[in-house]
């Protein structure tokens, strides 16, 4: 993922409210299978993560993206997103080119 890319993905993330939250118990199966859930449904997501949960939020937000097999856009606080390309009948979001315009 390019830095316009994230950047794009950050800038519609920005207006959007928290959908799942993580508690003390952490990434769960049941949590991370709802994270996938959403990730199917949605595309992008923004995750809260609530204030008992005592591990490191930057290790958990990493490990729901590698279980979800998604990207992590970033983390902010205690709150993170997390994107999904969705397949071809259900993408929403169409991301900037990742190719770079040639100057003329």
């Amino acid at each position: 993922m390019t830095s316009k890319q994230r950047a794009y993905l950050k800038s519609l993330a920005s207006n959007m409210d928290t959908i799942l939250q993580v508690g003390k118990e952490g990434l769960s199966p049941e949590c991370t299978a709802s994270i996938s859930e959403a990730l199917a449904a949605r595309e992008l997501i923004k995750i809260g993560i609530l204030q008992n949960y005592d591990g490191d939020l930057d290790e958990l937000a990493r490990t729901a993206a590698e279980r979800t097999r998604s990207q992590l856009v970033q983390v902010i606080g205690r709150k993170f997103v997390l994107y999904k390309e969705g397949k071809d009948e259900k993408k929403k979001i169409i991301l900037p080119s990742a190719g770079r315009k040639k100057e003329e």
